[in-house]
């Protein structure tokens, strides 16, 4: 009996026209699935049928690139920068704690947290570069809400001098008292700071999501990695100009107007600087770069040639073909579906828990550093400032340019980019071990580490060498004395009486400064004690610096792959959504706990807290400085071995897609085998 079954092409024999077509097909590159070449809209530049041919020039990802790296350069002026270097200014002016001017920085992240998912999912479908028109606007907003305080609060009231001598009368003390029932009423423009905050993070959302993704979209494969790169070293020059900019401005006297009226100068510590100018020259610029965002067409010429000859490379669980066969992303039903789909994908997950972590210690020292080198290695604020930002900031836009080099020179696919950010991270890590070897002890301090001319107690600044003198703990200007000890301020050292030489101050009749260890040189004048801190005895300044910047360096040299690894590793309809996802996670595990974890760790360190009459604890004045190089080294080597590990359970999970480029080759080569 004759039996019939479906045939199966795979045993007929087959002819030399079939061969050489599956030869072509087999050689040529499967695009990976997604939206057809009619969907992408590609169109000239400009505004309606208003399109001059000057601005076509500008019609591809270069021009899209320079207007998104110039966006995320006034992005970080603002949001990382000047928000930073005006926020102490920001507590003296309007009666703020540290709590409060803590709360208006989070305030930015918990605005980024609630949005960045669905600004990610709606916007996927849209119109990128408009959206990127409406983040200028809303960092322009932000930035000029966040000026708007100093115009309503009035004039700045400075007040009297404030003695840092002994007086032993007592009449510069006021009458103090505890009554903290009455508030000022400038402490209620926290509000509008708060404001600010949460309209620069819904404007930084679009940024660094919608923003990110139009860039993969308009390049080849492996480019895409050099282009994040860049727009994100870009990113990191915006705080560098930020601190440079907001620096010179506090020079510049609060209220503009009475620059020439007033008595005090920026040594002053009653001086506030005009902080708000940055704000609102940030403002205008943002507000000009809507002009260029809102004339991209809706994809660049030359997207669709560019989509059809990328071959996916999706983690191999099914998920790619249930995006597509659901059309999932086209409305707001599909949101659950979509996230679940996201946060079931392993690769991605795992992907994710490695960013943030690296994000918390990046943040965390990104915070803390200056406050390291300054207690480590006994710098001023402002040198230790200096040198953090010389370290962090061009280390970090020299990684991300490095990888995004290499990964595009090498075109490296997914697989290898999850290998090339395990080797960076392994470097990192070994690299981070310069806090062990480079730690240095305190110097001498009167009241902490040693007594006052074996006179008063340990953990205690009064002694009976300054006891009439009324000394305040919340008046922190310590002198060098010269028996080599450091002082909390010329009041606890008894120094009754000061001279000014070449701008540089010295006190006099100091009842608590003991002999001087050597013989003064022949030119230095007479003195007791040195406005400033003792000089260190510490050498690893520059191994710590050093070492350092490569630690900084290959950290962020995994940055722009573990983005690139995000984008290539799921379905192509989701890759914004699952740039949103990751910087939901990216803020929840790092930016917000970060700075948190590394304050508590460093507040452990603290030998000296600043109380006031109140008995209510402030600042720290002084840490244990060993003490603090083991803290940071564990939270940092910690942070960095769980980063390690996700990164290799991603490595070993994900399976690249069966019609990957590997997959074409093998079945090109099994066909060209095949006798014509």
């Amino acid at each position: 009996m004759k039996r019939e079954g479906i045939a199966n092409p795979a045993f007929e024999p087959s002819s030399p026209d079939l061969r050489l077509q599956s030869r072509e097909s087999a050689s040529r590159p499967r695009p990976a699935p997604g939206r057809p070449p009619s969907v992408y809209e590609e169109g000239p530049c400009g505004w309606g049928s208003f399109s001059p041919r000057a601005l076509q020039l500008c019609n591809n990802p270069e021009g899209y690139l320079s207007a998104y790296s110039l966006l995320a350069v006034f992005q970080g002026i603002v949001v990382n920068g000047l928000v930073n270097v005006s926020i102490s200014t920001i507590e003296k002016r309007f009666e703020l704690n540290s709590s409060l001017t803590g709360v208006i920085s989070a305030s930015y992240d918990i605005a980024f947290c609630v949005l960045s998912l669905f600004v990610s999912f709606f916007g996927e479908r849209g119109h990128k570069p408009r959206w990127l028109a409406f983040s200028s606007f809303m960092i322009g907003l932000g930035s000029f809400v966040f000026a708007l305080p100093h115009f309503a609060g009035g004039i700045y009231q400075y007040g009297s001098k404030l003695e840092d001598t002994c007086q032993v009368s007592g009449t510069n003390i006021a009458n103090f008292t505890c009554n903290t029932s009455k508030e000022s009423s400038l402490s209620s423009y926290l509000y509008v700071f708060i404001l600010a905050q949460l309209l620069l993070g819904v404007g930084g959302t679009p940024l660094y999501t919608l923003g990110t993704a139009f860039i993969d979209d308009s390049v080849p494969k492996h480019k895409s990695s050099l282009y994040i790169g860049i727009g994100y070293a870009m990113s990191l020059l915006g705080p560098a100009l930020g601190y440079v900019l907001g620096g010179q401005l506090l020079n510049i006297y609060i209220d503009v107007p009475l620059q020439t009226s007033t008595e005090i100068d920026p040594d002053d510590p009653r001086w506030l600087g005009a902080w708000w100018i940055a704000f609102l020259l940030c403002c205008f610029a943002t507000w000009l770069l809507i002009v260029p965002f809102s004339c991209f067409p809706k994809h660049l010429p030359g997207t669709a040639k560019v989509q059809s000859e990328k071959i996916s490379e999706t983690h191999n669980d099914g998920s790619e073909a249930f995006v597509e066969d659901r059309n999932i992303g086209k409305n707001f039903k599909d949101f659950p579906v979509a996230l679940l789909i996201l946060l079931k994908n392993p690769v991605l997950m795992c992907l994710i828990v490695a960013a943030s972590t690296e994000a918390l210690v990046a943040t965390g020292f990104a915070t803390f550093l200056p406050k390291f080198i300054e207690n480590q290695f006994g710098q001023s604020s402002s040198y230790s400032a200096t040198l953090g930002g010389l370290v962090l900031i061009p280390g970090a836009a020299l990684g991300q340019i490095i990888s995004g080099i290499l990964v595009s020179k090498y075109k490296l696919d997914c697989k290898n980019i999850i290998k090339f950010m395990l080797g960076t991270c392994l470097v990192a890590l070994l690299l981070n071990t310069v806090f062990l070897f480079s730690k240095c002890g305190n110097e001498p301090f009167a009241g902490v580490s040693e007594t006052y001319n074996r006179t008063g107690k340990l953990r205690n600044l009064t002694a009976p060498c300054n006891a009439n003198c009324s000394c305040l703990r919340s008046f922190y200007y310590p002198v060098c004395g010269r028996d080599e000890v450091q002082y909390f301020s010329p009041c606890f050292a008894g120094c009754t009486s000061f001279t000014v030489q070449k701008r540089k101050k010295t006190y006099q009749n100091c009842s608590c400064i003991g002999m001087p260890k050597r013989l003064p040189d022949a030119e230095e004048a007479p003195f007791e004690a040195l406005a400033g801190k003792c000089p260190t005895q510490c050498p690893f300044l520059p191994l710590f610096l050093g070492f350092f910047f490569f630690a900084v360096v290959f950290t962020f040299m995994a940055v722009t792959p573990t983005t690139v690894a995000i984008l290539r590793c799921v379905p192509d309809k989701q890759r914004s959504f699952a740039l949103g996802v990751q910087s939901v996670f990216l803020r929840l595990i790092g930016t917000i706990p970060g700075p948190i974890l590394f304050g508590v760790a460093i507040d452990s360190s603290c030998t000296l807290w600043d109380v006031n009459k109140c008995d209510i604890k402030g600042a720290c004045w002084v840490y244990d400085n060993s003490k603090m190089a083991y803290m940071l080294i564990g939270i940092s080597a910690a942070c960095k071995v769980i980063t390690i590990l996700f990164i290799v359970i991603a490595f070993c999970l994900y399976k690249p897609p069966l019609d990957s480029s590997a997959t074409l080759q093998k079945d090109a080569e099994m066909v060209s085998a095949v006798p014509m």
